[in-house]
């Protein structure tokens, strides 16, 4: 017999009320058998429960029987249900644990600030992927998380950009940052190094012997606004010179990423009487901004440097003879 899930049933009753024993059955993955059965234990623990017959009816508390959470306003009320959201805390291996402890605190709400929680969590949903991807598979999520709080050294295998590829790293795990849908794990792999992996490039994960100290200093959010920040440096290695239609100015946020949108807002001038602009945008590479460059057609061209312009005349070449007619 589940201690945990006799205090489940009463939170149930707590919070939603009248309650039908297959409904409570339903919510805790039980049998109504067992639903019944942990009905009963609570009545012979003390605990007012009583029944209601008819179709209507069902399991309820004495009015009154509940343990009170004082001193919460509307607004903590309302921030409960953005603790814990469940599509993360599912992926963390925490998605049971996190909808109970949401039960618990609902249950122990007075009544006006569990009815303004219940109406927040109806009118808001949480989906952290982007459009045009798929949510990635994330195996070795769970044993993170146990490394993380353990302070557990994990041996992994990882795939990476760059060669060789595969390489073998002992992690000493010091957090977990969800962006945009996708897990990153920020792990020192010395006393003065510290860095950051995709959990989905992971091939392979074995907990160590190791146990490690995390640094009293250390800040997990800090360090990933200044991973960020120096990402976003890195990422753009040079610049392009472009000349855009008033469409192509118009399709530009549709096309390309924000910081080039700014620029060419920035920097665009005149070139002629056709509302035709020139401007000068960051680029990762020739190789990219030609990708990113075609998507805007007839409406950009490609001015400096001249590899970016060559890459756009060879490719634009070899589309015209791909779609040559006659």
């Amino acid at each position: 017999m589940s201690a945990g899930r006799l205090l489940s049933v009463l939170l149930l009753l707590q919070s939603r009320g009248r309650m039908s024993a297959r409904g409570i059955a339903d919510e805790l993955g039980v049998s109504v058998r067992t639903a019944y059965r942990d009905l009963a234990r609570l009545q012979d623990a003390g605990v007012p429960v009583y029944a209601e017959p008819g179709r209507a009816g069902g399991y309820q508390l004495l009015d009154g029987y509940r343990t009170r959470l004082t001193g919460m306003s509307e607004g903590e009320a309302r921030a409960l249900f953005f603790a814990g959201l469940p599509g993360p805390a599912a992926d963390l291996g925490l998605g049971d644990e996190v909808a109970a402890a949401r039960l618990k605190l609902l249950a122990a709400l007075p009544e006006g600030p569990r009815a303004e929680a219940e109406r927040t969590a109806a009118v808001f949903h949480v989906d952290a992927p982007s459009w045009y991807r798929e949510a990635e598979e994330t195996p070795y999520l769970p044993l993170f998380v146990d490394a993380v709080l353990t302070r557990r050294a994990v041996d992994v295998r990882y795939r990476r950009w760059r060669a060789p590829q595969e390489v073998r790293r002992r992690l000493r795990p010091y957090g977990l940052v969800l962006k945009s849908g996708v897990w990153y794990l920020v792990a020192a792999l010395t006393e003065s190094r510290v860095a950051t992996y995709r959990v989905t490039q992971v091939l392979d994960a074995v907990p160590a012997d190791e146990r490690f100290e995390r640094p009293d200093g250390f800040d997990l959010g800090a360090y990933w606004a200044a991973y960020v920040e120096d990402f976003e440096q890195r990422r753009h290695t040079g610049t392009a010179t472009v000349r855009l239609s008033p469409r192509g100015r118009r399709r530009l946020p549709d096309n390309a990423p924000p910081e080039v949108v700014r620029a060419v807002e920035a920097t665009a001038t005149p070139v002629g009487d056709d509302g035709w602009v020139e401007a000068v945008v960051p680029i990762e590479s020739v190789e990219h901004a030609r990708g990113e460059l075609l998507r805007l057609g007839t409406d950009v061209e490609a001015v400096a440097p001249a590899a970016l312009r060559e890459a756009m005349a060879a490719t634009v070449g070899a589309l015209a003879r791909t779609y040559e007619v006659g």
